[in-house]
């Protein structure tokens, strides 16, 4: 299996490699559109800051080629966000794969988000075989609302979007590669049961 984990100058990819190579997965870590569209996974995750990392994919038109992408797409974390419409980060349009947009946690929060939550579950194949309640590890200033395509959520104080889905693309708010065995389940089910 060709799993393509887009380069595209955010943090925290490191770990999501190490995690594919637990599932015996060697990931690609790549920012060439042929290697990504011939890929059988791809992967879109990191940390870091919506405005630039936009700007990285629109130079290189990566944002085209996301769009274009008919094979299983996986979001993480920053990843989310910018499959969603807008972020209050930067004011930043993102890709609009997703109709919820991107806000700031309120200023009364601590902010990051930071540890673990627990993320709702739903009957979608995403979550085959993950034990309730499913607890993830975030770290995140910014959150996507609930919306049509929302099929988890988590509160911190409020409701927001803990996984999306709209047709292949599937979109997740904190990281599994660090959520120990909800995590790690979430993942094997994005690389096998889809």
């Amino acid at each position: 299996m060709k799993v393509a984990v887009i380069k595209y100058n955010a943090g925290n990819i490191k770990s999501v490699m190490l995690a594919l190579k637990r599932l015996g997965i060697e990931g690609n870590l790549t920012d060439n559109p042929e290697e990504i569209l011939n890929a059988d996974r791809v992967i879109f995750p990191g940390q870091g800051e919506a405005i630039s990392a936009m700007k990285y994919l629109k130079e290189r038109d990566l944002d085209k080629v996301i769009k274009s992408i008919e094979k299983p797409f996986l979001g993480i974390c920053l990843g989310l966000q910018l499959l969603c419409s807008h972020s209050e980060e930067g004011n930043t349009e993102c890709l609009g794969i997703f109709d919820g947009k991107v806000k700031k946690f309120p200023n009364d929060l601590k902010v990051p988000h930071m540890g673990w939550n627990v993320g709702s579950l739903s009957d979608d194949v995403i979550f085959k075989n993950i034990k309730s309640p499913a607890y993830y590890y975030f770290v995140h200033s910014y959150y996507a609302e609930i919306c049509e395509q929302t099929i988890s959520q988590t509160d911190y104080m409020l409701p927001f979007s803990n996984v999306l889905k709209k047709n292949n693309f599937y979109a997740i708010q904190p990281h599994p590669e660090k959520s120990a065995e909800s995590g790690e389940q979430f993942l094997r089910n994005f690389l096998f049961e889809l």
